[in-house]
């Protein structure tokens, strides 16, 4: 039986969260692997006044949620309790989900490759000099990587990919970037989900943006014209352009026929005269007009063929 002690720490715990439930109407929840102390608390200053944060024992966090939807009757959080799996954390908030989510992926700190770890990108070490000296090449071997020896020190020929991503960093990569004082990772909370008014949705749909939203309205009601035009059905969004086609049709009776009214006018009396709406042609120079004749061009004379001279030979003599 836990001791009095502990009990007055679960009540105060879960007052506390039941009290976040009742104030705030969104939530992100978060992956806190990696996370230090440190940067726990630089995480809640930076999201202070207006959101929380609350990491717990998700046994602990799914029990007071559902005695807080049984006593209440709200199942807004009810959606909750599928989502809290692993190292994970909720970040209760009434702010804009775009600015909070910023504040969350913004507080990252840089961390080495350990041993084991499993690596959330790819690694690569890049073709230069390294400043180490001959004596660690056996590093670079065993990875497979080219180097010489220039000026006392080891460069590396070319790019080579020392950890694959979702894969664990083998003992000779830590090793190695270690030495090269690289630190590759960049750790803090990844959110995992978004909860607003007990909707739960995947990160990626913050990136939607009000012209994303209008195209793909744009969309729709396109797609609803053409089905409404094939079915011979009117709907709001092909009633316009069927206005149009029959605005269409009066113009084509209205030029096959004597009737006419204001706006086939103009058509009507193009179709008559066309020659009457050309624009006149600019004006040549004087210089290059006589009374409405054109002065005739002028021939070269051709040129006189020169006598050959007398040479004084003849070619058969």
């Amino acid at each position: 039986m836990p001791s009095a002690s502990r009990l007055v720490k679960k009540e105060k715990y879960v007052s506390k969260l039941e009290s976040y439930m009742k104030t705030y109407s969104r939530c992100f929840v978060v992956h806190a692997d990696n996370v230090g102390s440190n940067q726990f608390m630089n995480i809640r200053a930076s999201l202070r006044p207006g959101s929380a944060v609350l990491m717990g024992k998700n046994t602990m966090i799914k029990r007071a949620i559902r005695a807080y939807c049984d006593s209440t009757g709200d199942s807004t959080w009810e959606p909750l309790l599928e989502v809290l799996v692993g190292n994970v954390g909720i970040v209760f908030t009434n702010g804009e989900l775009q600015d909070i989510r910023e504040k969350i992926e913004g507080n990252k700190v840089p961390a080495p490759a350990r041993v084991g770890a499993i690596a959330p990108c790819d690694v690569y070490v890049y073709a230069g000099g390294t400043g180490m000296g001959p004596e660690s090449t056996n590093f670079f071997q065993v990875l497979n990587i080219a180097t010489k020896i220039n000026k006392g020190t080891v460069e590396i020929l070319s790019d080579h990919k020392v950890v694959t991503k979702d894969e664990k960093v083998s003992s000779s990569a830590a090793v190695l970037l270690a030495k090269l004082k690289v630190t590759p990772f960049e750790y803090g909370l990844v959110i995992k989900y978004v909860m607003d008014n007990g909707a739960i949705f995947v990160p990626d749909v913050l990136d939607i943006t009000d012209d994303d939203l209008l195209k793909g309205f744009a969309s729709g009601v396109r797609q609803v014209a053409s089905l409404s035009f094939g079915a011979n059905y009117p709907t709001v969004a092909s009633i316009p352009h069927s206005f149009v086609n029959a605005y269409k049709a009066v113009l084509g009776i209205a030029v096959a026929t004597d009737y006419s009214f204001k706006q086939v006018e103009q058509l009507k009396a193009y179709i008559a005269d066309p020659s009457a709406f050309t624009v006149a042609g600019p004006v040549g120079d004087q210089s290059s007009q006589n009374d409405g004749k054109t002065k005739p061009v002028s021939q070269p004379e051709p040129e006189e063929e020169e006598e050959e001279e007398d040479m004084g030979f003849d070619l058969f003599d």
